[in-house]
């Protein structure tokens, strides 16, 4: 049974009554952030049961030394963790001298949580009898500014509700804080300074090893019944990595105290003194005032969605999942910053550990590309230029040279830190999911520049690594390679896995085209380019010896590629035909027995059949869907996206239907019992495409626009926004017919279902 408390709303995620168990769960669902920080919706107040206190910094991580039975050559030395941060949100209340813990009330009433996702603000509240039968009702309000990106508000307000109270808030800011998944339970913040104005308080530290620095800071304000109350803390208590600030009130029955606390960081990432930086953004906090940047919020979040929104009428549940899926990716990654990348959790968890995988590439990119201005992507596709070095490092690591370069599996810097064999040495498709990325950008938004800029020199090492990697096998008289796992990771070590050779084929053949493109078109990039990586005829020729014999598994009895080497070995034994109790697999079996079932975690020969679609046949992409998707247990929050849009490619609507609500509400739902460690924040964007690929069918060929719009039955219509070459085009889709108006001054023509159709400026279009 999936959890199923989450109350169905268009805009809102809502959990009503109050119950210990769901806590973890939902400190990850109502989680928020602003691309420069986030935090869990972990409560503010002292809560004594189970919790999994998070708070996060982008691009702040500390190199936790790896931790394995025995050590292999080319190990990485470390595993990266996102950091959790110093606590800036607690505040600790006590009501005639006994501490507010909902864990231990007498009673917890009309508990609600609410993020309000149009707005970008989180609400809770509840009514309490605390030990000493004292009733009162609490209501939180709390946002991560998006306009002042280093500062969060939090507005906590009281009312007593069977007599006057005395109440004590003891706002504070803790840089005393652990990792719940420290490999030796090191402490990674070592704290430097603590310091104590009036009513502001300043807490500095630094990471272990990475000598990053942060000042996490909070200013309060008091005020009763709205009345700003004239008022100094009574006490600060102080320690080596603590500061609290204690203000006691007397309040009469149903007046209502509330303290604002302004709190977060400031980093040496961006200051070079960062003790003064929140002095001087507190002070811009206060001019602007709480109320202000509280509207503020909402008007920034408004112009998010003006252009990221997908409105679906007459399912709440699937209303409800997108737009979920959309407040997150906006949540932790805006564009602004291209030293970040977009975690597969976000700011909502510490699991995974590092900052960028190739999910950023494969999934994240068409979100941005056509929901952002175009320079989201590039600032994505120019991280991974910068590091290029480190990727030819790594290479080196492994034996790789001559400017062979593999991207790292987990990177916070570009070196390799995902400390599992099987995924670090084996897992290279990663390295054609960027040249993939740079293929994508070009065909989508029609800049070519980048690739004599930056995205040739990437294609080179890339297409060196795969020249390298490949085995000549005198058996076959063709190119192998060997000792690889693709997609699915519930496959290790095999040989010639299909999409892995698909892709470096692919990547060689189109380095090279790129290579002559720039040579005819861009003559100075050219011979640039080709002194800095002294590449030759003779080198590219025998790239292409190896592009054009590369085996690739084939059945000739199932008319399909093989996922790999000896795939129909296994025991071709159904998801259907498993027992329900031995779901999920990665939870009830081991290791051993996954790798010898025929079980595929994601999508992996299809993985290959979606990048490369243009490529195969309708025919053909039916045959392998049908032979693998039935395998399939979908135990990567990656592959129902992938099964979606083909499903809908087929006209399957109800399985393309079934799928986008897996991954639309893959957390919201936690299809996989996990939800309690954060969000699926990757393949989020995956549940965008599912709608704007899959069901609206939209695709780039030869520099124009294709739809073939198709549509649930569940649903009456739906609609959505891409930003198509500085075109704004809106397509609406109901079960009769398809509408496109265009935001823009000059005509677009695009092609639905294979008929040229011209839109006009301002003008609406039926279908």
């Amino acid at each position: 049974m999936n959890q199923d408390y989450i109350q169905p709303n268009d805009w809102s995620i809502i959990e009503e009554g109050f119950d210990p168990e769901r806590v973890k769960s939902s400190e990850s669902l109502f989680s928020i952030g602003n691309g420069a920080m986030g935090q869990r919706a972990n409560f503010e107040e002292h809560y004594s049961a189970k919790t999994f206190q998070g708070s996060y910094i982008a691009g702040v991580y500390y190199p936790d030394k790896t931790k394995v039975g025995w050590w292999k050559n080319g190990y990485p030395e470390y595993f990266a963790k996102v950091l959790n941060a110093p606590n800036w949100i607690g505040i600790d209340i006590e009501i005639n001298g006994e501490q507010l813990d909902l864990a231990k009330c007498k009673s917890v009433k009309n508990f609600k949580r609410e993020l309000n996702m149009q707005e970008g603000i989180y609400y809770r509240s509840f009514d309490a009898v605390l030990q000493n039968n004292i009733e009162i009702a609490v209501r939180v309000t709390r946002f991560l500014s998006l306009d002042l990106d280093e500062v969060g508000a939090i507005n906590f307000e009281i009312t007593p509700k069977t007599r006057n109270i005395q109440l004590k808030f003891s706002p504070y800011v803790d840089a005393g804080v652990h990792n719940e998944d420290a490999n030796w339970e090191e402490k990674f913040w070592e704290p430097i300074d603590v310091k104590h104005f009036g009513n502001q308080g300043f807490v500095t530290a630094r990471t272990f090893k990475t000598h990053f620095v942060a000042t996490t800071f909070m200013s309060n304000s008091l005020y009763i019944n709205n009345e700003q109350q004239n008022i100094e803390p009574e006490k600060a208590e102080i320690n080596t990595d603590k500061i609290g600030l204690t203000y006691s009130t007397f309040v009469a029955l149903n007046q209502t105290a509330s303290i604002q606390k302004f709190g977060g960081y400031t980093v040496s990432l961006n200051h070079d003194d960062t003790q003064i930086a929140a002095e001087e953004v507190l002070e811009k906090a206060h001019a602007i005032t709480y109320s202000t940047l509280l509207q503020n919020q909402k008007d920034a979040w408004a112009k998010i969605w003006e252009m990221s929104d997908i409105t679906i009428e007459g399912d709440t549940k699937a209303q409800q999942g997108i737009r979920f899926n959309i407040f997150q990716l906006n949540q932790t990654y805006l564009g602004k910053d291209s030293r970040l990348n977009i975690g597969p959790k976000g700011f909502t968890g510490e699991k995974y550990g590092g900052s960028t995988y190739w999910d950023t590439e494969a999934y994240c990119i068409p979100f941005y590309m056509a929901t952002k201005d175009q320079q989201v992507a590039r600032n994505l596709l120019a991280y991974r230029y910068n590091q290029l070095d480190k990727a030819i490092e790594n290479a080196q690591k492994l034996g790789f040279k001559n400017g062979a370069a593999l991207y790292p599996m987990v990177t916070m810097n570009g070196e390799e830190c995902h400390n599992e064999w099987e995924i670090t040495f084996e897992e290279i498709h990663r390295n054609g999911a960027i040249a993939f990325a740079i293929f994508n950008y070009h065909r989508y938004t029609g800049d070519y520049s980048y690739i004599p800029e930056k995205g040739l020199e990437v294609l080179i090492g890339i297409a060196r690594f795969w020249h390298q990697r490949a085995t000549y096998s005198t058996y076959r008289n063709q190119y192998v390679i060997l000792g690889v796992t693709g997609p699915n990771e519930y496959e290790n070590n095999v040989n010639n896995n299909f999409y892995t050779n698909y892709l470096a084929k692919w990547c060689i053949d189109y380095a090279i085209e790129q290579i002559n493109k720039v040579k005819q078109e861009f003559t100075p990039d050219y011979t640039r380019i080709m002194n800095k990586v002294q590449l030759d005829a003779t080198e590219i020729a025998q790239w292409k010896e190896v592009s054009s014999n590369m085996y690739l598994p084939y059945s000739e009895q199932h008319g399909v590629y093989l996922q790999q080497d000896g795939f129909l070995d296994k025991e071709l034994i159904t998801v259907a035909q498993l027992d329900k109790s031995q779901r999920p697999i990665n939870q009830k079996w081991s290791w051993d027995r996954i790798l010898r079932s025929p079980y595929i975690k994601q999508a992996d020969t299809l993985q290959g059949f979606y990048f490369f679609e243009d490529h195969f046949t309708k025919e053909q992409l039916e045959k392998h869907f049908d032979f693998y998707e039935p395998f399939t247990v979908h135990e990567s929050s990656l592959s129902p996206c992938v099964h979606s849009i083909q499903a809908a490619v087929l006209g399957r609507m109800e399985q393309a239907y079934t799928f986008y609500l897996r991954t639309s509400r893959l957390d919201l739902d936690d299809y996989n019992k996990e939800v309690e460690e954060g969000l699926h924040i990757t393949s989020m964007a995956g549940t965008w495409m599912s709608i704007v690929e899959g069901f609206g069918g939209m695709r780039v060929k030869n520099n124009t626009l294709h739809f073939e719009p198709k549509i649930p039955k569940q649903w009456q219509a739906y609609s959505f926004k891409i930003n198509f070459r500085n075109q704004i085009l809106k397509i609406s889709v109901n079960q009769n017919e398809t509408l496109f108006s265009l935001e823009g001054t000059k005509d677009i023509v695009v092609m639905v279902h294979g008929k040229e159709v011209k839109v006009e400026p301002n003008s609406l279009v039926t279908v």
